[in-house]
């Protein structure tokens, strides 16, 4: 095994106690972790479009409405939210555009709301969780990671998608997916409400979300010219390389958790 590779062994193995502490307590500490983890991750998000100091204002109006989306009461409406958050952009427009007439000020706006979006908004979505649904989204998703990574370093073979991501091959594709399934479908024998297989289709749809949001980000690094959106995470690079996946796979999880008892009164 390489260095990066052992790298990224310890540092999931500092990180998991952590997550597993957050689980257990519940709020504030989980709400406290989440926002560190979308303030970190949205700062990278940001970074890809404006480096260094650039834009400034705009990082610190994201930071602040990023901490505002994960701490809104849960009985808010996030459709709401989402308006209230269009309509903070839409203002921080007004103020640029009257001050320099500046011709970027409407594709700055959009990055600004298209990262609160993808990444607080998103992650907020954790606090209507329970701890149980909570493991078996993360699990989920390290597993078709893990499986992904080792099927594809071993078996090799055929790209998915060489010109979004050169790396990843059918082979990995495939081993991330049966890993996920058997993932899910063991915690949902062991805690599960609804039949097994329910939670097999679950896993296996959790994993084609999971492949889908690396994709994206790969995509998005290729077309801004960058390796890794960060350094914070030895091994893994960014906080969003790392999350990557979960950012599709938690959103779709409360979808088809809205639809199906999973856990028995688990429906967010």
């Amino acid at each position: 095994m390489t260095a990066t590779h052992y790298q990224r062994i310890l540092t999931s193995l500092l990180l998991l106690p952590l997550l597993a502490w957050a689980i257990f307590c519940g709020d504030p500490v989980l709400s406290l972790v989440l926002s560190v983890v979308a303030c970190l991750g949205l700062m990278e998000f940001y970074a890809m479009f404006w480096p260094g100091l650039e834009k400034l204002p705009w990082k610190v109006a994201g930071f602040f409405l990023a901490l505002g989306l994960i701490w809104a009461p849960l009985d808010w409406n996030g459709s709401a939210l989402v308006c209230l958050a269009l309509l903070a952009v839409a203002i921080g427009f007004l103020l640029v555009y009257d001050q320099d007439k500046a011709p970027d000020a409407f594709p700055d706006c959009q990055i600004l709301l298209f990262g609160i979006l993808y990444l607080p908004f998103i992650l907020r979505l954790g606090r209507f969780l329970s701890g149980t649904e909570i493991a078996l989204v993360l699990l989920t998703t390290f597993a078709a990671d893990t499986g992904a990574f080792y099927a594809g370093s071993h078996f090799g073979g055929p790209k998915i998608w060489p010109s979004i991501s050169p790396k990843k091959t059918w082979a990995g594709s495939i081993g991330g997916l049966v890993a996920s399934i058997a993932v899910c479908t063991a915690m949902g024998y062991a805690l599960g409400a609804a039949p097994w297989f329910h939670f097999a289709f679950l896993g296996a749809a959790l994993n084609l979300a999971a492949q889908l949001g690396d994709f994206f980000e790969s995509g998005l690094k290729r077309w801004r010219g960058i390796k890794d959106s960060g350094w914070i995470l030895p091994g893994h690079g960014g906080i969003l390389d790392r999350i990557d996946s979960l950012l599709f796979v938690l959103p779709l999880y409360c979808a088809l958790a809205a639809l199906f008892d999973f856990f028995a009164g688990g429906k967010p």
